[in-house]
């Protein structure tokens, strides 16, 4: 996985989990959603990644 590509998926992720906070203190349940999907969308990214740096290594 390039760097570039850690560290998207790392702000995405911590972009959600601001969004999750925001709109856990706000009662915002859309912002709220919305920050849990963020989160993982980066996760699923980064498994992504992680899968094809293991097929590149054989």
């Amino acid at each position: 996985m390039g760097l570039d590509d850690k560290i998207a998926n790392a702000a995405q992720k911590l972009g959600g989990q601001g969004k999750e906070a925001a709109g856990d203190a706000t009662g915002d349940e859309n912002l709220k959603a919305e920050g849990q999907g963020d989160q993982a969308k980066g996760d699923l990214k980064q498994a992504g990644e992680k899968l094809k740096d293991a097929f590149k290594k054989n």
